[in-house]
């Protein structure tokens, strides 16, 4: 496994300066937004952007996202495209799926068949690019893919599981309390803690969502070394929302003592 940082856990730092911290605090990848509410690379040319990013020694670990994916109407295809062709011309090895997450299309037997006609429609996409798809289950309530085990077993089904891999949220996985882990399915780690003791399961929300420390109440160490015996050996990558974290004068210290914290509970757990 390898560190990599997701733009939305400094989402006002600009591409080239992101990329740049990332370097310095000991990532070797990274996972690039589209929804920050500015365009993906700042604008930068795709190419030009990878360029950079081969050049500081960064892979591009996935573009996030599409979303609503697995709500699957005619216009959905030409934005699968669009990230598609801006995976392919900056490098990236993976472009993210995550589900409509409103309370609409949750009920059993509508969410696997949604997911089975977006899965069908994704995978042509994904095998003429040559690009892995991350499948991101949410764990909230109002999500309409919340089960890892749900989404795999229609990808094994439909024989994707060459083309369509997980993306495991630590946060989300713990949301929605499925105990399998599925690290042979796994491509991608993302990692965030929560760390207030008042807030309940069902409480718990994206702007909750930190660094990991040692107050971390989701198992995030625990997931990751579980997913490692397993056979992972993908990125992990901070995800994190909190206001505390995007707007933190010191994210460059804050993420180097996380670094050191998960990597020592690790070497401790292994030893």
């Amino acid at each position: 496994m390898y560190f990599s940082l997701n733009q939305i856990t400094a989402p006002r730092t600009g591409f080239v300066e992101f990329l740049e911290l990332a370097k310095r605090v000991g990532c070797t990848g990274v996972e690039l937004r589209n929804d920050l509410g500015r365009p993906l690379f700042d604008g930068m040319d795709p190419a030009d952007a990878g360029g950079i990013a081969r050049d500081l020694g960064l892979r591009i670990v996935a573009l996030n996202h599409l979303y609503a994916f697995n709500s699957w109407p005619p216009e959905q295809s030409p934005n699968a495209e669009s990230l598609l062709d801006a995976a392919v011309a900056c490098g990236a090895e993976a472009v993210s799926f995550t589900p409509r997450n409103d309370g609409i299309g949750c009920a059993n037997g509508e969410r696997q068949a949604n997911l089975r006609i977006a899965i069908k429609a994704i995978l042509p996409l994904l095998k003429q690019v040559g690009i892995t798809g991350l499948i991101e289950p949410l764990g909230f309530m109002t999500s309409s893919l919340r089960s890892k085990a749900e989404a795999v077993a229609i990808i094994d089904t439909l024989d994707a599981k060459d083309h369509l891999k997980l993306a495991h949220n630590t946060f989300h996985h713990f949301l929605d309390g499925d105990a399998d882990l599925f690290p042979d399915h796994t491509a991608l780690v993302q990692i965030s803690g929560v760390v207030n003791e008042t807030l309940t399961r069902s409480d718990m929300r994206d702007e909750h969502r930190v660094l990991v420390d040692d107050r971390d109440q989701l198992g995030t160490v625990d997931q990751i070394a579980a997913l490692v015996a397993g056979g992972y050996r993908g990125p992990v990558s901070f995800e994190c929302f909190a206001p505390e974290v995007q707007d933190s004068a010191t994210i460059e210290a804050d993420l180097k003592r996380s670094i050191e914290f998960i990597a020592s509970r690790l070497r401790s757990m292994a030893a």
